[in-house]
């Protein structure tokens, strides 16, 4: 159902194998590291032979991560001299490369108040996330109802659009800081009587230091259009809604999931949001989904730095409770599940960084970082490779022969014409609905039976890389006129936690039917001139309604029950 750095960060490669690139049982291809702080990036084989590199100069410096795109396009963090902020992981730079070292872009995010640090998270729009230092001062962080009058190193995440050389705009920005929380002064910004009543919150009071949460990992899912970041300070790893505007982002009401930029999901650590229950996290690096066509594809990844012991860490695995675009959620408790699904005890140990893959076949690729160890694990536990370097590792990642030496196609556009949706000309297809794969619907064309939000997967010619279209809402067509216009019909308040309002020309203009459709399609509720429902019933997710007037003919609107 998702996406992850399938060996190359925010695209994923089909599973079609060259049987010449097969050593044993290994995934087949070439496996991408970069030592920190050195200027050379390194393509190895399964014999750990190097098969092509990168020099770069000496004043660009490995950061944190890199990766590749199709073509064979490196991304790299680089540790920009002079930064004015300093500290583990702290970047500053972002540089694009193409196969031959041509630098084709080399991006700045450093100052005073900001600056990019650990991972990045190229997009399949051509675009990439940054996380980045967001400096506030100690009078900033008293207004917000901080018990101490600290400087504090917030965070943000920016959707950067590469426009020239060295400039790029900044297109989507999600601020940490517009997501807060706090029961200490009620006088201050975040008041709110109980921090435990409020999870999608962050509680500014909870070990409130400079570096209270140094995010270090981050993915992309196309499918549920969110993000996942991992914070080693706090211990947990967090999803959010990226299919809001920069505005929305800033607020608790808007997107898909219905909850602006709060966060839809948090997992590691209970004890931050006021809850009891087992904490998994004992620093932890490199969130990410599996993506599809793996083992547990949709799970979500960390790994845990000290998860066996203080000499031995682990790769952890945890079912998410998916409700829609929403994640299922019993108020006063922790979130699900109450410890992790699956793990792997590591065969050996790095106290910081590291990063690990799952791939098509069960194996797993692991990069201990401090100990500059990368290796391969079938799914029985098997060591397979394994491989060091000197110097530490941040991350290391594997590609295909194919997708090195194949350029991506371009993202996929989705066209309307009735309530029939046709995707640009691909050599297969794939749609999906509210997120979710829908069984044979493999055509270039596809004909909606109902309203939702929908996206297409495809592989060109070379058949080794997917690409994921944006999402395209759609609303089934009638025979009625649709009604566009939003002063005619208002659903509030959305996100409800029980019972939904409805208002506006359509219920005052004799009778109306109003159908509830759940986010797979099904109908769940109907009522007759009646403008309150009673949602309270119904699991938290993302729902259509569709009001039916023998007068003004057929509106849909989405909403979302959360709890």
């Amino acid at each position: 159902m998702l996406l992850k750095r399938f060996a190359l960060n925010c695209f994923a490669i089909a599973a079609v194998l060259c049987s010449a690139e097969v050593n044993a049982q290994q995934y087949a291809g070439y496996t991408l590291y970069s030592v920190q702080n050195s200027t050379t990036t390194y393509l190895m084989d399964t014999a750990s032979a190097t098969y092509h590199t990168w020099t770069h100069a000496s004043t660009k410096q490995t950061g944190y991560s890199s990766y590749l795109t199709p073509g064979g396009t490196l991304w790299r963090t680089v540790k920009k001299s002079g930064n004015s902020l300093t500290g583990g992981g702290m970047c500053g730079e972002i540089m694009k490369v193409d196969y031959s070292g041509t630098v084709l872009w080399d991006y700045v995010v450093s100052s005073t108040t900001e600056c990019s640090h650990h991972d990045i998270c190229p997009l399949p729009n051509g675009n990439v996330l940054m996380i980045v230092y967001d400096v506030k001062t100690a009078a900033q962080a008293t207004q917000a109802g901080c018990q101490s009058a600290i400087t504090m190193w917030s965070e943000k995440i920016i959707e950067v659009q590469p426009t020239g050389a060295t400039t790029g705009t900044i297109v989507w920005q999600w601020n940490l800081w517009d997501h807060l929380c706090q029961d200490y002064d009620a006088s201050k910004d975040n008041y709110v009587s109980s921090t435990a009543d409020y999870p999608e919150l962050w509680d500014i009071n909870a070990n409130p230091v400079k570096d209270m949460w140094h995010m270090n990992g981050i993915d992309y899912n196309p499918m549920l259009d969110q993000v996942t970041v991992s914070a080693h300070n706090a211990d947990e790893y967090y999803v959010i809604d990226h299919s809001t505007t920069t505005a929305e982002a800033a607020g608790h009401t808007a997107g898909l999931s219905g909850k602006g930029g709060d966060f839809l999901y948090r997992w590691g650590n209970p004890g931050n949001y006021g809850q009891s229950g087992t904490t998994i996290f004992n620093v932890i690096h490199d969130a990410h989904w599996i993506p599809e066509g793996c083992p547990n594809e949709g799970y979500l990844v960390a790994l845990n730095n000290k998860g066996i012991s203080n000499t031995q860490s682990s790769v952890d695995q945890a079912s998410p409770p998916y409700s829609g675009y929403n994640y299922s959620y019993t108020p006063n408790t922790a979130y699900t599940p109450s410890t992790y699904t699956l793990r792997h005890a590591c065969n050996g140990y790095t106290s910081n960084m590291g990063n690990s893959e799952q791939y098509p076949n069960g194996n797993m690729l692991v990069c201990l970082a401090t100990a500059g160890t990368i290796y391969e694990i079938n799914s029985a536990g098997t060591q397979l490779w394994t491989f060091t370097a000197s110097g530490n590792v941040p991350q290391a990642h594997r590609y295909t022969s194919c997708f090195i030496n194949n350029a991506a196609p371009a993202q996929p556009t989705i066209t309307q014409n009735g309530n029939t949706l046709t995707s640009s000309a691909a050599t297969t297809y794939q749609w999906y609905l509210n997120g979710v794969q829908i069984p044979g619907a493999t055509s270039q064309n596809y004909t909606a039976a109902q309203s939702g939000i929908y996206l297409v997967r495809i592989t060109d010619s070379n058949g080794c890389v997917y690409m994921y279209s944006a999402n395209f809402d759609f609303q089934l067509s009638t025979g009625l006129s649709e009604v566009n216009n939003i002063q005619q019909i208002t659903i509030y308040p959305n996100p409800t936690n029980g019972i939904l309002n409805f208002k506006g020309d359509f219920f005052e203009n004799g009778e109306f039917e109003i159908s509830i459709y759940d986010a797979y399609g099904r109908l769940v509720m109907q009522s007759k001139n009646e403008k309150s429902i009673d949602m309270s019933a119904f699991a938290n997710g993302i729902y259509h309604a569709r009001v039916r007037s023998g007068q003004l003919g057929t509106a849909n609107r989405m909403f979302s029950v959360s709890r």
